[in-house]
């Protein structure tokens, strides 16, 4: 990729003085100023009115052939201004204007900052066409578009070409009223768009936080928050009404705490939205909690797990009968290893089903049931019934009490093979923790086949991955003395993984598989550090060390693995 046009680099103090708007003594004394203030040299003519913007953009669009417009509303599309961050827009005093394929057209008031538009270049992966237009007027802009001073319908200049329906019918009277209320399709075109995003930027969540003078929309992108746009205060309570009337949920009703469902039909499939509100100082927070199949229910063999762990997993999944745990802390991916468990175990001949609390993805063939404490269908009565249906395996969201853990122990004892998860730190402590529940240890030992404990860490965006030597200091930390040559990769950062350097996410697994020795450890009622020794006598690679294989291996980074690691 080319930045065009190219010129031969003039000062522009020459250029000046050769077109006699400057004497040579004028040239010196704005010199003089430039070396005092640290600012460029056309700041310092304005500020000594020795020239004006008008006379600095006119001159050297001739001398140096680069077109030049007065910017205002209209030149710039919306819809693609944050394909350079704010930070460096305002930075380089720059503002990306339009887009054509891989050409990108941005205004700036110093065309000959090329070192500028090669660091623009690398970020947007676009060849830049530079525009010449008032240092002033791009600085409104910048101000105007990057913090969404701009009208509504620019925004939604985002849908075209793209659709949205709501999959769920709704109520025509109060289709209607927020439709009156809405003042037609914007608001409703808004919602749409915010939902679009999240889908197309892989979002998990999305916030809508209600402040004084604003509310912002917040989308939770491989574990972390990150603020996608904010909007005047007053278009809230529209927004909110319309995504009641999406989730059929009562939209005069403000002081209490509600919850909802919303399907959505795009791109082909089908989404499903879980809506939740909390009514708080300024007005309700909504959370939409965004389940996409597509995201969500990867093949085993793709989710992250090391070749020989894999084998021993599968190996595990086809014994006939007995209890497996997946475990780690919320948000660890635990739910995804057991949908893409069953997948993998899913067919004609066998009975798999399901508890849940709720039940998040609908699969075929699978029986899925959801627990209900209005009702009393808790774990452990929805498991008892369970029994009686001839299921061959078993999956039960979470073992949360006694009770649910020995009806799960019971069924992995009588024929039937049980996958749950628990909330532990390691595998060692899954052990522990159902001892503290109170289950005999004689009935873990007998039924407990094995453990996996996992966590979800950040994988290093492909856009902007570059490669490092570590120093020395950081191999010998990790026991790497020995390969002086190894090289690591990070990401540096770009528009694609929102500066973070990370895009998408990747399991590492801890596996710890029940042998003779351990049931007898076990009958013992061992602590968490009695079993870790046993595991690390074992040899069973711990988390840390499946994290460092994906550190090795360019995937992901040190920094990442331990503050996603932290088992003590």
């Amino acid at each position: 990729m080319t930045i065009v046009p190219l010129v031969k680099k003039k000062m522009i103090g020459e250029i000046f003085v050769e077109s006699k708007i400057l004497t040579p003594d004028q040239l010196l004394t704005a010199l003089d100023a430039q070396k005092k203030t640290g600012k460029r040299l056309g700041q310092v003519l304005v500020e000594l009115n020795m020239v004006t913007e008008d006379q600095i953009v006119n001159t050297l669009s001739k001398q140096l052939g680069f077109p030049h417009v007065w910017l205002r509303r209209g030149l710039i599309d919306p819809k693609i201004v944050n394909i350079i961050p704010k930070e460096k827009a305002k930075l380089y005093n720059v503002i990306p204007m339009f887009k054509v394929k891989g050409n990108l057209f941005i205004a700036t008031a110093d065309p000959q900052a090329v070192f500028v538009f090669d660091e623009l270049m690398k970020i947007t992966r676009c060849t830049i066409h530079p525009i010449l237009c008032r240092g002033t007027d791009i600085k409104n802009a910048i101000e105007e578009y990057y913090d969404d001073k701009v009208e509504i319908t620019d925004f939604l200049a985002e849908l075209e070409g793209q659709e949205i329906q709501l999959v769920e019918s709704i109520k025509e009277k109060d289709y209607q009223d927020i439709e009156e209320t809405a003042e037609g399709s914007p608001i409703i075109n808004l919602v749409n768009l915010i939902i679009l995003k999240a889908i197309k930027d892989r979002a998990s969540d999305i916030h809508i936080e209600p402040e004084r003078k604003k509310f912002r929309i917040r989308y939770r992108i491989d574990g972390v928050l990150y603020e996608a746009m904010t909007h005047n205060i007053e278009l809230y309570p529209t927004v909110i009404s319309r995504l009641k009337i999406m989730a059929k949920l009562d939209i005069s009703e403000r002081r209490l705490p509600q919850e909802g469902r919303i399907q959505v039909y795009v791109e082909g499939r089908t989404v499903d939205l879980r809506f939740s509100s909390l009514p708080g100082i300024h007005g309700e927070k909504i959370v939409l909690r965004l389940l996409d199949k597509r995201n969500a229910l990867l093949d085993i063999n793709e989710i992250g797990f090391d070749n020989e762990i894999l084998v021993k997993f599968k190996k595990l999944l086809r014994k006939p009968f007995g209890l497996i745990l997946v475990t780690g802390p919320t948000g660890s991916g635990k739910t995804t290893t057991l949908y893409s468990a069953i997948n993998m175990l899913n067919t004609l001949e066998k009975n798999i089903v399901t508890i849940e609390d709720p039940v998040e993805y609908q699969l075929d063939i699978i029986n899925q049931n959801q627990t209900n404490d209005l009702l009393n269908l808790t774990f452990a009565k929805i498991l008892k019934h369970l029994l009686r249906q001839d299921p061959d395996i078993i999956m039960v969201g979470e073992i949360r009490d006694r009770e649910t853990a020995e009806t799960a122990i019971q069924a992995s004892l009588t024929g039937h093979m049980v996958l749950s998860t628990l909330h532990t730190n390691d595998s060692a402590g899954a052990i522990t923790r159902v001892l503290d529940m109170g289950v005999e240890s004689y009935l873990i030992s007998s039924s407990l086949i094995g453990i996996i404990a996992q966590r979800l860490i950040r994988v290093i965006c492909p856009d902007c991955k570059t490669s490092y030597f570590p120093s020395s200091t950081l191999l010998d930390s990790f026991g790497w003395s020995n390969e002086k040559n190894l090289q690591l990769a990070k990401g540096k950062g770009c528009i694609s993984c929102y500066d973070s350097g990370y895009k998408g996410r990747i399991g590492i697994f801890e596996y710890f598989e029940v042998d003779r020795d351990l049931q007898s450890l076990i009958l013992n009622n061992p602590s968490v550090n009695m079993i870790r020794e046993f595991r690390e006598k074992r040899g069973y690679p711990s988390l840390r060390m499946e994290g460092l294989k994906k550190v090795k291996q360019r995937l992901t980074t040190v920094e990442e693995v331990e503050i996603s690691i932290q088992t003590e």
